[in-house]
């Protein structure tokens, strides 16, 4: 195969028009690009030989998604400048470009004002939201499911905040039931609903948390870092698409862009509905604040330093791919969820394999079925070996011997947990491949059974 090269056509042409920007700048020499550079430069495409095919529909693991042609030259051309949007003075047009961008983010969400801004990624993101938490419900304790995202316990840990984890149905939702226990037991001053859990692709039951915040007054964080996008999705189910609409309601998201925003590492994003968020931020650095009164991103956000090439590209992105329902972006979530209905239906009509559940988004969960929990396990991972040497790369994941159960009910129940194969389509080619990866995945599990 060959991998896309005309956007590097178009980005020397984006390069020119940038130099025209400062064509009055005294002349000045450059770095040339020499011998050496060019052997490092190959030396190092070598080495990048060592990765799985991330950009591949044959890689059908982990969250891993290739940025858009448009947003990687973007990017390469912002390089040029390198801005910083921490403050002004280092990103001047990009933090214009960045507030834009998150702008049109936070209007997805239905919200008309917001406080928000670019992280490195969904964790910091998840810190700020925690971290504001705690300051409008000071010692009070967090909560999320037990398929939300390990960081709020470890960010929880880091902010010196109690913490505690609510066990998940059948679905991997967060149980409501549990969790109005705990409310009644419990100071609880933040609760984090996961629209799209990272191992399940599961959505929490928004609509439900939100009376329950009418009772209990918790502040309510969404963790949208994987499953955000998908709110302009046209073919969800009834109770994602009840959870999605119901965002508008809730205090503070978090959405990764470079997952399904098709944006290179990193490029997280928090967004805070009452703008007042931003009384928490306040500081004095006039080093870095001395040629404007405009407030400055580095004064609504935890990090300093930031990349601007991350705001252009991504505001390149969305002028290209606009945030609406029924436009070419939604269109390839749509197509994601296609391609992961349709391997769950295969998968279930299959008898080597064992479908755990339906898929909500893009996140396909199955077993191989077996006489135990404890070869199920062996068997996963055999069959993850083999479809490797198939140029299938597959994820793994660990369930609850309960969950196998509910679809293996004849197997034993031997071990605590059961190793589980996993595939997230998160790319619209995959709707396509749907076939050649369930006949990989086939002569794999055929192989694993012989060995």
């Amino acid at each position: 195969m060959e991998l896309e090269r005309e956007s590097l056509r178009l980005l020397a042409l984006a390069v020119d028009q940038l130099e025209r920007g400062f064509e009055t700048l005294p002349a000045i020499p450059g770095d040339p690009a020499t011998p050496e550079m060019e052997r490092v430069l190959t030396d190092a495409a070598h080495r990048l030989h060592n990765n799985f095919p991330y950009f591949h529909p044959l890689y059908a693991g982990q969250m891993l998604k290739p940025p858009h042609p448009v947003a990687r030259a973007a990017y390469a051309m912002a390089m040029w400048v390198n801005p910083n949007n921490h403050a002004l003075d280092g990103g001047k047009a990009s933090s214009a470009m960045e507030r834009e961008a998150v702008a049109e983010i936070a209007a997805m969400f239905g919200w008309k004002t917001h406080l928000g801004h670019l992280t490195g990624g969904g964790t910091m993101a998840n810190l700020e939201a925690l971290w504001v938490a705690g300051r409008t419900h000071p010692g009070k304790t967090t909560v999320a499911s037990k398929q939300a995202h390990y960081t709020h316990d470890r960010i929880s840990a880091v902010l010196k905040q109690p913490f505690q984890a609510i066990a998940v149905d059948a679905l991997g939702r967060m149980d409501l039931e549990i969790l109005e226990r705990q409310l009644d037991q419990v100071d609880i001053g933040c609760v984090v609903a996961t629209l799209g859990t990272t191992g399940f692709g599961a959505v929490d039951p928004l609509p439900q948390i939100l009376k329950l915040r009418d009772r209990y007054n918790f502040r309510l964080h969404a963790d949208c870092a994987y499953g955000g996008y998908f709110t302009l999705a046209a073919n969800l189910e009834a109770p994602a698409r009840a959870a999605y609409d119901a965002l508008t309601e809730v205090d503070s998201i978090v959405i990764d862009p470079h997952k399904h925003g098709l944006q290179p590492y990193g490029c997280g994003c928090i967004l805070f509905r009452d703008p007042a968020a931003g009384s928490f931020y306040k500081h004095d650095s006039p080093f870095t604040y001395f040629s404007s009164a405009e407030m400055h991103l580095g004064e609504i956000s935890l990090e300093c330093s930031r990349p601007g090439a991350a705001a252009v590209a991504l505001w390149a992105t969305q002028r290209l791919l606009p945030l609406v329902r029924e436009g070419e972006f939604a269109a390839g979530l749509e197509a994601s969820r296609r391609a992961a209905l349709a391997l769950a239906t295969r998968l279930s009509q299959d008898p080597g394999f064992a479908l755990i559940m339906l898929p909500e988004l893009d996140i396909v969960v199955w077993a191989v079925r077996s006489a135990s929990a404890s070869e199920s396990s062996t068997l996963a991972q055999k069959v993850f070996d083999a479809a490797a040497r198939r140029d299938l790369h597959l994820a793994l994941i660990r369930i609850p011997t309960a969950l196998f159960a509910a679809v293996v009910p004849d197997a034993a129940r031997n071990c605590p947990e059961v190793l589980c194969l996993r595939s997230v389509l998160m790319k619209p080619e995959h709707e396509a491949w749907v076939p050649e990866l369930v006949s990989r995945l086939r002569a794999a599990l055929d192989e694993a059974s012989a060995v």
